[in-house]
């Protein structure tokens, strides 16, 4: 929950001086047409006949509309939809660049393969697809004979709730694998805040485009966070209106990103304290009376000190913050000045519609829970629950079920045995997945206690940051199994591939995309014909299943993929009141914020369905606000500043086990009493490695880099800086006080060492960097892939 050791970094400066280089505004590519001469897969059609084709984009959760022209059947430009509610006519540079993901033969596989060569050489052979159904098949039914199902694992990429993640989880529980893991998200820790602190399950829904004070901590708004093409939409919104209705944007950051440099104000803060700076201004707000005392009286608990109903008298909210986040202590721990601290949280208080929003970067990764928490505290503090231009509410989306089954006796005997990650039990009971615990089960066993690895819509060997440690763990995975459309690190590591299509030859589906402030569904189409022998990954689980044979098979009573999306798709067309088109002059927010009721165009689900997947989308931008019974569903029925959820949880983990002592102790949570169940400041002791790591590197992330489980297209290698990356080497930001401290210069080159791993790069000078910190690109570093991604750079997330 606070900063980890592989944080600490050190610093040994090399040799040989670089040549200086001047940071431009911008890196113009006007010699695009010189630079791709060569390119045998750049798209260049032949004469034809022009077309368009409407999709959603689904190579990130956003959800973004696109349309994509074609000559004859070859398609040769993606840009966005102005017909689309999330980006009217926005795309972000990844989405722009999409088609060399479908073209480029060294990014993607063309049909299953099997490995010939060492793990991760990547040779491998053609074989059919019926051989690797075979081939995978036989060793799961191998497993499940000698009863031992749960040694088939799982880790998927997928949005949780999705069709996709519900067949994959569908697909181990009827092994009997308890063993399914998910990639860490964003959405991880949204949804325990929003279960600790409002009870309720749906997603975090942040009504943007109505707030009038955004305050973002850490949110890469124009980095790729949420949906890029609803956040550039809403940036112009918010810039493009009068003095009087200009909405005011905040970004706390420890570094000068775009966002940071182009919102009304910056704060910079030391990275892994956000927690403490947003308890400094709710004691300002708190102490100068400026919060929203109907709300905090009515609809939260534990703001005032209280007693239990065994007479122990609790701290509350109120009296944490005010004793112990002080804005002269809070200045101390954040580095932003006492003047600063109270002046932001006067202007968020007294604004009419300000909303607190957190996530930091693009959201790939998850937070810290306090740390969320605490910035959450700040809306419950200003009442904006459930009101325009504020955090809304939700129940999930409306999707049908997938009809429940009963395991047979050897999955159900799979299903008793622990998980390897630990979550979803008494120990982590608020974690859906915990891929780092899976990680060091594997790595600390004697034996790999997994047989066979499934890795579906994930790359895990170069998204985690982990010091490379699940690298580590697949080289003790006697069979893994790779259902990647992409050549990446995972895959190369794999034993057999069954690959997926890529996002322009395939139906797949957009739920809910983070941060949106009303239900929305996208389905992508297919806009050309599948080019190579590959599958969709829908169409792949199914077949899997129906390859295991009975009793396994009959859990897949489906003929494919689609069929699935449209049993549950019934589900929003029972729940009425959904639009399937888009009209730009009557946008969803603007419905939201006047209670507007659209009526759907449609009669029969059959209608939906058809006009869903022309369109490409189903939302409803309806809601009852401040609906408080619905809204709130703790124990307590209200907003809680004190969680009594965990607390339930650590009196039921002492009671089983342990002290309560302890039990923190192995949580890795430093506080005491009732500060535990609060929004508190989470510190990370160093003790003695700062005398070997002093400095403390912190990853960045880029709009034009690919940092997730998609490849960067290689077009995009022209909008990179030459002091982001030059030839192969990748650079890292220093301040010019830090770099002055070691003497070092602009152009350096540097070795960074954590207990993990060295790393050579090159030094800019930052001026928008924090003295003390070492600033590296999250994206480059890969192994794997083109001769455009591979070899380029560090990747930071294996130091």
């Amino acid at each position: 929950m606070g900063l980890t050791r592989r944080d600490f970094v050190k610093l040994v400066v090399g040799g040989v001086a670089g040549v200086h280089l001047t940071p431009l505004p911008w890196k113009l590519t006007d010699d695009i047409a010189i630079w791709t001469q060569n390119w045998p897969w750049v798209p260049v059609p032949p004469t034809g006949a022009f077309s368009y084709e409407n999709s959603v984009c689904t190579l990130c959760p956003g959800g973004c509309g696109i349309k994509v022209r074609k000559v004859d059947d070859r398609a040769v430009k993606i840009e966005g939809r102005t017909d689309y509610p999330i980006n009217p006519g926005g795309i972000c540079p990844v989405g722009m660049g999409g088609l060399q993901l479908l073209y480029d033969e060294d990014l993607r596989f063309t049909g299953p393969m099997k490995r010939v060569g060492l793990r991760g050489s990547g040779n491998f052979v053609p074989i059919s697809w019926d051989e690797a159904f075979q081939i995978l098949a036989t060793r799961i039914r191998k497993l499940r004979l000698k009863g031992q199902p749960e040694q088939v694992a799982a880790i998927d990429g997928h949005r949780q709730g999705s069709t996709l993640s519900l067949l994959i989880s569908r697909l181990m529980r009827a092994i009997g694998s308890p063993n399914y893991i998910r990639c860490p998200s964003v959405e991880d820790t949204y949804w325990m805040v929003n279960a600790i602190m409002q009870g309720n399950e749906g997603p975090m829904a942040f009504d943007l485009e109505n707030a009038d004070f955004v305050l973002s901590f850490g949110c890469g708004l124009l980095e790729g966070w949420g949906s890029p093409g609803r956040i550039l939409n809403a940036w112009g919104m918010w810039h493009g209106h009068n003095a009087k209705r200009r909405t005011k944007v905040v970004q706390i950051e420890s570094r000068a990103s775009n966002t940071a440099s182009k919102s009304d104000q910056w704060v910079a803060v030391k990275p892994g304290t956000e927690a403490a700076l947003a308890l400094g201004l709710a004691h300002v707000i708190i102490k100068e009376g400026l919060y929203n005392k109907e709300f905090v009286e009515s609809y939260t608990f534990g703001f005032e000190d209280w007693t239990s109903s065994d007479g122990k008298r609790h701290t509350g909210f109120k009296t944490l913050v005010l004793q112990k986040y002080t804005p002269s202590r809070v200045a101390k721990i954040t580095g932003a000045s006492e003047a600063q601290i109270e002046k932001l949280a006067k202007e968020f208080a007294r604004a009419k519609s300000p909303i607190a929003i957190f996530g930091k970067g693009k959201g790939l990764l998850n937070g810290s829970l306090y740390e969320f928490m605490a910035i959450h505290s700040l809306n419950g503090l200003v009442g904006n629950i459930d009101m325009p231009g504020g955090v809304l509410v939700y129940d999930p989306l409306p999707l049908k079920d997938l009809p429940d089954f009963e395991p047979d006796p050897i999955a159900e005997s799979g299903l008793k045995r622990p998980r390897l990650d630990q979550a979803r039990t008494k120990t982590y009971p608020f974690t859906q997945s915990l891929i780092n615990n899976f990680t060091q089960a594997i790595v600390q066993a004697p034996a790999s206690p997994v047989d066979t690895l499934l890795v579906f819509g994930a790359n895990p060997a170069f998204t985690l940051p982990d010091g490379g440690l699940f690298y580590r763990a697949l080289k003790k995975i006697p069979f893994i199994v790779s259902f990647s459309p992409f050549r990446d690190e995972t895959a190369l590591m794999a034993d057999l591939i069954l690959p997926d299509h890529t996002y322009l030859e395939k139906m797949e589906e957009i739920c809910w995309p983070t941060g949106l402030q009303y239900p929305f569904y996208g389905l992508s189409r297919p806009v050309v014909e599948p080019l190579y022998e590959t599958r969709n990954l829908g169409d792949i689980v199914v077949q899997l299943a129906k390859s295991l044979e009975e009793p396994v098979a009959s859990v897949f009573p489906w003929n494919n993929y689609e069929e699935v999306l449209k049993a549950r798709a019934e589900g929003l067309f029972q729940a009425g009141g959904g639009m399937v088109t888009y009209d730009p002059q009557s946008p969803p927010w603007e419905q939201l914020k006047k209670g507007q009721k659209p009526t759907p165009k449609y009669k029969s689900l059959e209608d939906m369905w058809e006009a869903l997947k022309a369109n490409g989308m189903w939302y409803k931008p309806t809601h009852a606000f401040r609906n408080w019974a619905k809204i709130f569903r703790t124990p307590t029925g209200k907003f809680e500043f004190y969680s009594t959820q965990i607390q339930l949880a650590v009196d039921e983990l002492s009671r089983l086990k342990q002290s309560p002592a302890e039990v923190l102790k192995a949580l890795g949570v430093k506080a005491t009493g009732d500060e535990v169940y609060m929004p508190h400041q989470e510190n990370f002791e160093d003790g003695d490695i700062k005398k070997h790591y002093p400095l403390v590197m912190v990853p960045f992330e880029m709009i034009n880099l690919s940092d997730s489980w998609v490849p960067s297209p290689p077009f995009l290698s022209k909008t990179w800086f030459d002091n982001q990356l030059r030839k192969d080497e990748s650079f890292a930001e220093i301040h010019p006080k830090t770099a002055a401290q070691y003497g070092i210069k602009e152009g350096d080159r540097i070795v960074i060492e954590s207990p993990s791993a060295k790393a050579k790069v090159r030094v800019t000078l930052f001026e928008g960097a924090m003295p003390g910190y070492v600033f590296l690109p999250r994206g480059f570093g890969h192994v794997a892939y083109d001769e455009f991604l591979k070899n380029k750079g560090v990747n930071p997330n294996h130091l």
